[in-house]
């Protein structure tokens, strides 16, 4: 890995500041600003106009297109200045006109996983952490400290609360409000946000047995979709999650969730 070093492939209208970490392979496009801080893996791909400021770690294969912004302060009006990060996987694709911002002194950094895929306008606010292979479809807004789990995917227009967390194969209809926690496996939409029964297209896709999704749909309508009180439902469906871990995984989730669940 070299410093700010200009090759071939950073175009020369490109400003890269010299205390860039820049390995070899990496491509860089008109008009990008590449700050000091800044780290960019193996074969990255900078598009036109994209501006990397702050403490920037691309991972190897990380592709950002034109125009968007990594790494800029956090919208946040108790952000003093601290020195926090933004953190971008291996083989993630953000389109164009993407924003990250970096996190505050609560977490330190702003995480997207491995092989996701960001589309155009999607914005993710400070301390947010997403996992691997998420998609998030256009203009997309994730306020701060929102967790979205691995393999999760959010259509267009989605607006997700602050502190929401998004779980595990979850599927989010466009131009949806997310103010509540939404479970693992499950679908949801609408404003106001509700749940619509299994991703059953996402986990067929993922390779997931018949036996664990026909699992998933018995305790989706014990807890959803029956009379039971959510408490006496997690208790009936304890014998099903000691056979099956995806179960486990739900009521683990929907046990432990900060700010509840839709009906």
């Amino acid at each position: 890995m070299h410093r700010g070093q200009v090759t071939d492939a950073i175009h020369p209208s490109a400003v890269v500041d010299p205390g860039a970490r820049i390995a070899p392979g990496v491509a860089i496009g008109p008009f990008a600003i590449v700050g000091p801080g800044v780290t960019l893996g193996p074969r990255c791909v900078i598009g036109p106009h994209v501006v990397l400021e702050g403490r920037v770690r691309l991972g190897r294969g990380v592709s950002v297109g034109a125009g968007s912004v990594l790494g800029s302060g956090p919208q946040d009006a108790k952000y003093a200045g601290e020195d926090t990060a933004v953190e971008i996987g291996d083989g993630t694709v953000l389109r164009e006109h993407v924003t990250v911002n970096r996190g505050t002194a609560a977490s330190g950094a702003t995480v997207v996983g491995r092989d996701c895929f960001l589309m155009t306008y999607v914005h993710v606010a400070h301390d947010c952490r997403i996992g691997d292979r998420v998609t998030i479809a256009n203009a997309t807004q994730l306020s701060g400290h929102v967790t979205v789990e691995d393999c999760a995917s959010l259509s267009g227009l989605v607006a997700v609360h602050q502190f929401v967390t998004i779980g595990t194969y979850a599927f989010i209809g466009g131009a949806s409000r997310i103010p509540q926690d939404i479970p693992p496996y499950i679908k949801a939409v609408g404003n106001p946000v509700r749940l619509y029964g299994l991703n059953s297209v996402g986990l067929q896709r993922a390779g997931f047995s018949p036996e664990s999704v026909t699992a998933l749909k018995r305790a989706y309508r014990m807890l959803f979709n029956s009379s039971l009180p959510r408490a006496e439902a997690l208790e009936a469906l304890e014998s099903e999650a000691d056979r099956v871990p995806e179960v486990r995984r739900l009521l683990e989730f929907i046990g432990s969730a900060r700010r509840g669940t839709p009906a």
